[in-house]
């Protein structure tokens, strides 16, 4: 299965939120997945490091844009790199790509990755597919998106995300 990857850029190599993301790449591959990131730094590279030193496959999904905002190159793990001009062009492919979604902690960009995947499941531009989000950050922040937008997000469109409170979880769920 192809499994996309959400995350934030800012985790450092010391921190544990990369530790964490680096098991996530690790349990992926070892499960027998490929792994799709963001294919730069932070969660990314934690992600594609994990799962290449398992022996998966790492696949970087970049763009022109990125790089022009901001001084980086893919991360030393990705083996396949799909490159896009745009940031627009790069986020459909990380969402259309992939058989399943997963989001760890993050910021504006990971929420963008996030809301992306389910309104496109939602309106049927792409079939339904997991969209497991990690950690009590995001159950909380949808909780409050949806007690505070309740008529607007049905329960058949709430039911398309899942949760999970840790990585281990989150690749259970993937595997069930």
């Amino acid at each position: 299965m192809n499994v996309s990857v959400f995350g934030g850029s800012q985790p450092q190599p010391a921190s544990s939120t990369y530790k964490e993301a680096y098991e996530l790449g690790n349990l992926l591959a070892q499960a027998g997945h490929t792994v799709l990131t963001g294919g730069y730094i932070g969660t990314m590279e934690a992600v594609s490091r994990g799962a290449a030193e398992a022996g998966g496959h790492v696949i970087g999904v970049t763009c022109a844009d990125i790089e022009a905002w901001r001084a980086v190159k893919p991360n030393a793990w990705v083996q396949e790199e799909r490159r896009f001009a745009t940031m627009q062009e790069r986020l459909n492919e990380l969402v259309k790509a992939c058989d399943a979604a997963v989001a760890l902690p993050g910021g504006p960009g990971t929420l963008t990755e996030i809301a992306l995947t389910w309104n496109l499941m939602i309106v049927r531009s792409i079939q339904p597919k997991p969209l497991i989000l990690i950690g009590t950050g995001w159950r909380m922040l949808m909780a409050a998106f949806t007690v505070s937008f309740d008529v607007y997000i049905p329960q058949n469109q709430r039911d398309l995300i899942q949760f999970a409170p840790d990585v281990k979880s989150a690749v259970t769920m993937l595997n069930s």
